[in-house]
C-alpha cells in the first residue's frame, strides 16, 4: 500500500485552502488525505456562472467570500460548522473512473461508528434520512485524481440558504446550474454531543488508523510559499472567481421614480460585451450612448461606478439616480 500524507489545515481562508489542493494535486506525487474548514464562503463549481449562483447583495452585506474550485458540480456554502475532506491519489495511466463510493466509504464507516445513520445517495451525496449532509466532486490531473466533499456538521442553515438564493430569471446561459437539496447537520443526529473540532479529530484518527499511521503533517515553508503565490495569482483574483464564468446574458429590471428601466447585457469572461436599455422612462439623450462607457467593463459595482462617475444619468434617464443604474447593472 502506498504511503498516505495526512494533513489537517489550520487555515480557514478558502483561497489558501483551494490553492493547497491544487498544489498537492498538480505539483506533488503524494497520496493525500486532508481535512480543512473555510470561513463563510460560497465555493463555485468549475463550470458555473458565479453571478447566477449567488445572492450578491447578501454576499456583500455579510462579507461572504467567493471562490471557484477546480472540480465540477454545484455551488456550496461553507462556514466553520462545515468540515471539508480531500482525497488525492495516483491512479493507473488512462484510468479515469468516476467512483465516488470508493472514496466515501471510509467517511461512511466513520460516521456509522459514531451511530449516525448515513447512506450513499445519487451519484455523489451522503444523506441522513434523505437529507443531504455531504456533496462531493472529482477531477483528474494526468494520472492523479482529486476527490473532495463537504460534511455539514453544525452549519448555519439560514446563511447557506440566503447566500445561494440567486434570481434565476436574471440570467440566460449554458452554465451548469446547482440543484438545491434538503439538508441537515450531522450534529443533530449524534447519540452523544461533539464539537466540530472533536469531530474533525475523530475523523482524522479513524481514517489514519486503517493505514497504521499516527503522524499528521504540515506543509513545509517552501510549500507554503508556493501555495501563497498560487493563492495571490489565482484564487484571490476576480479573473478566476468571476471572469472564468461561461458566457451569459443578463436580463434585469428595476422600478425607479422615473419609471421602469430594464437592461439586457451579454457578458463574456465577466466583462460587458453588449448592452441594451428598455423601459417606460423619459430621456433627453439616447441611453444607448452609455454603451460606449460600459463595453469591456467588469460586471461589478466598483467598475460600473467608476465607468459612470462623470456621467449625468438624468440626461439619459429622467428622475433616475446614479445608484439606480448601478444597482440595475450589478448583481
Amino acid at each position: 500500500m502506498e504511503k498516505i500524507r495526512y494533513i489537517s489545515l489550520n487555515s480557514i481562508s478558502p483561497y489558501h485552502n483551494l490553492a493547497v489542493e491544487e498544489y498537492l494535486l498538480q505539483q506533488t506525487t503524494d497520496n493525500v488525505f486532508m481535512l480543512w474548514q473555510n470561513y463563510n464562503t460560497i465555493v463555485i463549481g468549475r463550470h458555473q456562472n458565479t453571478a447566477a449562483e449567488v445572492n450578491q447583495e447578501y454576499v456583500d452585506s455579510h462579507h461572504v467570500n467567493i471562490v471557484r474550485r477546480l472540480t465540477g458540480g454545484g455551488a456550496v456554502f461553507h462556514d466553520t460548522g462545515n468540515l471539508n475532506f480531500t482525497f488525492i491519489q495516483n491512479v493507473e495511466p488512462g484510468r479515469k473512473e468516476i467512483d465516488f463510493l470508493r472514496y466515501l466509504q471510509p467517511i461512511v464507516d466513520a460516521l456509522r461508528s459514531l451511530g449516525v445513520p448515513v447512506a450513499f445517495s445519487g451519484r455523489n451525496d451522503l444523506v441522513i434520512n434523505e437529507q443531504k449532509i455531504s456533496g462531493n466532486a472529482m477531477t483528474f490531473f494526468g494520472n492523479r485524481v482529486l476527490e473532495h466533499g463537504t460534511l455539514l456538521f453544525a452549519s448555519q442553515m439560514s446563511d447557506l440558504a440566503n447566500a445561494l438564493k440567486a434570481d434565476p430569471d436574471k440570467f440566460i446561459d449554458k452554465a451548469v446550474k446547482s440543484v438545491r437539496s434538503r439538508v441537515t447537520n450531522i450534529s443533530d443526529h449524534l447519540p452523544h454531543p461533539m464539537t466540530v473540532l472533536e469531530f474533525k479529530n475523530y475523523l482524522m484518527e479513524f481514517i489514519m488508523k486503517d493505514n497504521h499511521i499516527s503522524e499528521i503533517q504540515n506543509l513545509t515553508e517552501e510549500e507554503e510559499a508556493i501555495v501563497n503565490r498560487l493563492m495571490e495569482e489565482k484564487y484571490q483574483t476576480w479573473e478566476w472567481n468571476y471572469g472564468k464564468s461561461p458566457e451569459y446574458s443578463m436580463n434585469k429590471k428595476i422600478r425607479t421614480k422615473g419609471g421602469t428601466v430594464q437592461v439586457i447585457a451579454d457578458v463574456r469572461e465577466g466583462l460587458i460585451r453588449d448592452l441594451r436599455f428598455y423601459g417606460d422612462f423619459f430621456a433627453g439623450k439616447d441611453p444607448q450612448e452609455l454603451t460606449n462607457q460600459l463595453l469591456g467593463v467588469r460586471l461589478d459595482k466598483p467598475s460600473i461606478s467608476n465607468a459612470l462617475a462623470d456621467i449625468n444619468i438624468n440626461d439619459y434617464f429622467h428622475n433616475v439616480t446614479h445608484e439606480d443604474i448601478i444597482n440595475l447593472l450589478t448583481l
